[in-house]
């Protein structure tokens, strides 16, 4: 498979509209407050009987300090003493949902994302991990991927051993930009030796992957302090890089109000540190997983995609396509049998649910079989750039071209600007297409309004 990309801006100013990122389909929007614990266990119940394996989520929302970028659930507190009565409850939650699941069923995905996980103390990482242990059946470190958010702040080298220790082997870190000017407008101080500590540590205790996260179009950034941070991140070799687009929305998320938007790089600086990114990247040997993800051509993700096998979560992209995601914590997502759902949002109501023996869901949906054929195209197309119809015929018993019509007719002028080829048998995306998978897949979304009508979606590039 061709895993080359092309940037083309005159194509990227034609498509460059907002639309969903499709960690989900039916996106978020779709889910309500009519589905409700009945619902998600009847889910559950109708899950045990695939006998599939599970992936395990759970939610750390604190932070010490708010990077005035995050767009993320979280809570800023120094108060080091919340945790504990929140995992408390995050306990009781594990107990309820490990009764939902047959114990035969392994756990082949763990993580734990936030906030900031490294946030509670060892004893309550080690703590954490017991209890999952003691309520699902975890599956060994040679099949298990087990990961967590790091925030190398709040992580020193006997953190990353204790990590491994309990089972963990594999992490993402966030470090944005390593220029002080920067860090210093978005409230995140982090230097370089605090990152490489974290690092080195983690490839001293064997994790199988490491990835390191950077984000284009903060304060301050051209292309040239950006390659700066680049470089030195290509220097030490991540087995994978995401690098993302800053959306500036200060009227959604309170810390973005404390950014100055007069120091922001303008649209043409940020689509000139993309472009300086991928030829960066590639010239370093990195493919183009999709969606702002980059790996080494050996990783599991980079196999994955040229097989054809590759899957994508709330979780981000994984090779583990077969499991039902069960999410513990304020605001996570579960996908569970043919459903979503969404924990509540705030500590207060999270906890009086937990207290009264009840799962703390706040909304959700359950799918309709158009809902899961379409999510599976946007799947095969998010993270193989290809879709070939046969396969999809096999598995849901439609005649692709019948079926999908309209939604075929809406491909072809991306196809005349060389997005993508389509015959009788397949979609093959292009490499001048791949950056602009969003608008491919948006095609085959039976909930989205017309462009002029549509809020709350970042855009695509």
């Amino acid at each position: 498979m061709d895993q080359s990309l092309v940037f083309d801006l005159e194509l990227i100013h034609k498509y460059d509209h907002a639309g969903p990122r499709y960690t989900s389909y039916p996106t978020a929007p779709q889910f309500h407050d009519g589905f409700g614990e009945s619902d998600y266990r009847a889910a559950a119940s109708r899950s045990n009987q695939t006998g599939q394996p599970l992936s395990l989520y759970f939610h750390i929302p604190f932070c010490d300090t708010i990077c005035f970028y995050c767009a993320c659930n979280k809570i800023a507190t120094k108060d080091r003493g919340m945790a504990e009565g929140y995992l408390q409850r995050v306990y009781r939650e594990i107990a309820m949902q490990g009764g939902l699941f047959d114990t035969g069923r392994k756990v082949e995905q763990l993580h734990w994302g936030g906030g900031t996980p490294t946030f509670i103390s060892h004893d309550q990482m080690r703590e954490l991990m017991d209890i999952t242990r003691s309520h699902f059946n975890l599956a060994d470190d040679g099949i298990g991927e087990f990961s967590i958010e790091i925030d190398p702040r709040e992580a020193t080298a006997e953190t990353i051993a204790l990590l491994r220790d309990i089972g963990f082997n594999r992490l993402s870190m966030g470090v944005q930009d390593l220029d002080p000017k920067v860090q210093k407008a978005v409230n995140r101080i982090q230097s370089e030796r605090e990152t490489m500590v974290v690092l080195e540590a983690a490839r001293e205790r064997g994790f199988r992957s490491v990835s390191i996260d950077l984000i284009y179009g903060l304060p301050f950034q051209t292309a040239d302090s950006f390659l700066r941070t680049l470089d030195r991140i290509i220097e030490v070799g991540p087995d994978r890089l995401s690098v993302f687009n800053y959306a500036h929305l200060p009227k959604v998320f309170k810390p973005q109000r404390r950014i100055n938007a007069e120091e922001l790089p303008p649209a043409r600086t940020k689509l000139d540190i993309l472009k300086a990114t991928i030829d960066h990247l590639e010239q370093a040997g990195y493919v183009y997983v999709g969606m702002d993800h980059f790996a080494r051509p050996e990783d599991e993700l980079a196999v994955a995609q040229r097989n054809g096998t590759l899957y994508r979560n709330f979780q981000g992209y994984s090779t583990h396509s077969d499991c039902d995601l069960v999410a513990m914590g304020v605001t996570s997502i579960s996908m569970v049998s043919n459903t979503y759902s969404q924990n509540t949002r705030g500590l207060e109501e999270y906890y009086q649910r937990i207290d009264q023996g009840r799962l703390p869901l706040l909304r959700g949906i359950e799918l309709s079989n158009d809902d899961l054929i379409r999510r599976d195209v946007i799947t095969r197309l998010i993270c193989n750039f290809t879709l070939n119809f046969a396969e999809v015929e096999r598995t849901w018993g439609i005649n692709f071209s019948d079926y999908f019509s309209a939604d075929l007719a809406k491909l072809d002028e991306m196809e005349a600007d060389g997005l993508l080829v389509s015959d009788e048998r397949e979609v093959r995306v292009l490499p001048r297409g791949r950056l602009l998978i969003r608008n491919i897949c948006m095609a085959f979304d039976n909930y989205l309004p017309p462009l002029d009508q549509q809020k709350g979606f970042s855009r695509v590039i």
